[in-house]
């Protein structure tokens, strides 16, 4: 994954908020294709670029020109790694629920459901934190902040 541009901390932390709601949708409701389209967007973020990715779209047309201007961003390469794990979590439950085992589609989506939640309620990207340790941890590897 490439870094990418800095990214306003604001977008990533709307993007959970959607992503909140879709995944506990799918879990009280068990709609699959739900969690489909939500492993789209995931990828989208993670693999085109979070300039592309919907939720991003939606930040940036509708929610930031109502916003105060800020001058904090953050490193895109974190954000990114993170929508990858969603991505993972995230087709795992589709295919769970899309294959009727149940139970993987339950606990893939409940852990994506989490770490979206610890996202939007506390500002704490657990998916983003993952790749800094994982940054630290390797030999040779610079860590973006």
């Amino acid at each position: 994954m490439s870094a990418g541009q800095p990214v306003d901390p604001r977008g990533p932390r709307f993007a959970a908020g959607v992503t909140t709601v879709v995944l506990a949708v799918v879990l009280v409701t068990s709609w699959w294709p739900l969690l489909a389209v939500q492993t789209v967007v995931f990828g989208i973020g993670a693999f085109i670029g979070l300039r592309h990715a919907p939720y991003a779209v939606l930040y940036r047309t509708l929610v930031a020109p109502r916003l105060r201007p800020t001058a904090e961003r953050e490193a895109a390469a974190p954000v990114r790694f993170a929508q990858g794990v969603g991505f993972g979590f995230a087709l795992a439950g589709t295919i769970g629920y899309a294959t009727d085992v149940v139970l993987l589609g339950v606990i893939a989506t409940a852990f994506a459901l989490f770490a979206a939640f610890l996202n939007v309620a506390f500002d704490f990207c657990l998916g983003c934190e993952t790749y800094l340790l994982l940054q630290r941890l390797t030999p040779g590897t610079r860590t973006q902040t």
